[in-house]
């Protein structure tokens, strides 16, 4: 760990430390009105930023106004410039629930605020952050029982360091679904568990250290500085009550659970580290540490070897696959009013993707190969012989099977020579296919690749021109763009050796 000299380095965005968010089960009423003008004023401030991230957020800002701009009463407005335009676009009084001019929020106006709250979420500053968390009271506020906008509320706590309030949020999503395709039950178990850890961190360091309760009482920003001045000179019996005295304040004033975890960090560094070594007695809290990190970056996981899972490589892939018949059946509306199920059953192999469906009259009722996006866990729980999670970076590919793996659910898993089909086993960057290729075009094309089945069809791939068939959770997911299914389309047509009105053969 490098070595930190500030407990507090979290990224601002802004002077001033944030304000502590309210409880998530006691949401404070904001208007839509609010929360359009925050947005507008937030759009303007981003104007001239040079963070990628920071950019793209106010493109979403922006699609969001445009939605608002389109109620004809808004429109009636007097244009003005500067923070006149806000403040005359948003003269009007307006109901909860209801914009500036008396415009609802619409089915679509909810998706760009979500869109719009993780974009903001993904900046990493505080001042996005608290928008975020804005537009989640603005959501809640007109659809209390909005599971996407609790999930929004939860995650911007989160990134604020409010565990608590999170924890609570995280939970009044999962009582709203039957589908946890996001890992919230696991994510809850983790921030309760690191949460404990830190009650018994800070009970043990009391203990240890009792001259540190004087310096307990003030900033912990003073006393980590006055600490850290004396550990540099040398003198640890006066250093040492002063830097537990910073963790003892961080851990009572309010201040994000991350901090203290970070400062308990450093602390055991700069102890480990003293001319001489000092590890003696570090064992209990070095563990209590090693915890707090541990189930705070993932939940608990009760069977480390995921039921006897094994992995599977491309090699391996190609044996279990070799002379079957296998068909790929999309996630399309138009299959599911279908009545394909019986015929999709008589392959030797089904492939389905991410929230596949399954309605057995019309989409088959079995599921060999299940592919999924390490994104989001939807049907990581269904038993499958074999299951293909596809991602780009290898550490969060990893992070996500860690914390999404159902033990017992598969029998094998892809390894990381089938992580990435498209880039890493054909070597087609992006200056040859510059969209990203979505999970039904890597496993297509992996196993037109491999080219050892002698039936290879695909059912229900009109690509999403009939629209999304998935687990009502995901309905919500955006479908990719138009440009990377025109791309897919025509892959798949150039190499179809035959094409009816219910399926496409490349074999």
């Amino acid at each position: 760990m490098t070595m930190a000299r500030n407990p507090r380095p979290r990224p601002r965005g802004g002077s001033g430390a944030p304000a502590a968010p309210a409880a998530a089960g006691q949401v404070a009423p904001v208007s839509l009105a609010e929360c359009l003008s925050a947005c507008a004023a937030h759009s303007g401030k981003l104007v001239a930023s040079l963070d990628r991230r920071r950019g793209e957020l106010a493109e979403r800002l922006r699609a969001v106004l445009a939605l608002h701009a389109q109620d004809p009463v808004s429109r009636e407005a007097p244009a003005a410039a500067g923070s006149g335009a806000v403040s005359g676009l948003f003269r009007r009084a307006a109901r909860p629930g209801q914009a500036a001019g008396g415009r609802p929020l619409t089915p679509g106006l909810l998706d760009a605020l979500l869109d719009a709250g993780s974009k903001a979420l993904e900046c990493g500053y505080d001042d996005e952050r608290r928008l975020a968390l804005l537009m989640s009271a603005a959501i809640l506020t007109e659809r209390k029982g909005s599971r996407a906008g609790w999930r929004l509320r939860a995650r911007a706590l989160e990134a604020l360091g409010d565990e608590g309030a999170a924890i609570d949020a995280y939970q009044n999503y999962l009582d709203r679904t039957s589908e946890d395709g996001y890992g919230i039950a696991s994510k809850i178990a983790g921030l309760r568990i690191a949460g404990e850890r830190a009650a018994e961190a800070v009970a043990l360091l009391e203990r240890a250290c009792p001259a540190a309760a004087p310096y307990a009482k003030g900033p912990a920003t003073d006393a980590w500085a006055e600490g850290l001045a004396l550990h540099d000179a040398g003198d640890w019996a006066g250093a040492e009550p002063r830097l537990v005295g910073a963790l003892l304040a961080l851990a009572g004033d309010g201040s994000p659970a991350d901090d203290f975890r970070q400062g308990v960090g450093d602390y055991l560094d700069l102890r480990a580290g003293r001319r001489g070594g000092d590890a003696a007695g570090l064992g209990e809290l070095a563990g209590l540490y090693a915890d707090m990190r541990r189930n705070r970056i993932r939940g608990p996981v009760d069977d480390p070897g995921f039921g006897g899972t094994e992995w599977l490589s491309i090699g391996e892939f190609r044996g279990l696959i070799t002379g079957k018949s296998i068909c790929l059946v999309a996630n399309s509306r138009s299959l599911g009013r279908s009545s394909l199920g019986a015929e999709i059953d008589s392959y030797d192999l089904v492939v389905r993707f991410n929230s596949y469906r399954i309605d057995a009259p019309a989409t088959g009722a079995r599921t060999d190969i299940h592919a999924s996006i390490h994104k989001h866990a939807f049907n990581w729980d269904q038993h499958v012989t074999t299951r293909l999670v596809f991602g780009g970076v290898p550490g969060d590919w990893m992070y996500s099977l860690r914390n999404r793996l159902v033990p017992g659910a598969q029998r094998y898993l892809g390894d990381d020579s089938l992580r990435w089909p498209l880039r890493n086993v054909g070597r087609v960057g992006a200056d040859v296919w510059p969209s990203v290729p979505t999970t039904g075009f890597n496993t297509l094309w992996l196993l037109d690749f491999l080219d050892v089945s002698p039936r290879l069809d695909l059912f229900g791939f009109d690509f999403y021109e009939s629209g999304a068939y998935r687990v009502q959770e995901a309905m919500r997911q955006p479908i990719a763009s138009v440009h990377e299914y025109r791309d897919e389309k025509a892959w798949v047509m150039e190499r179809a050796t035959r094409v009816t009105e219910t399926r496409i053969s490349l074999r």
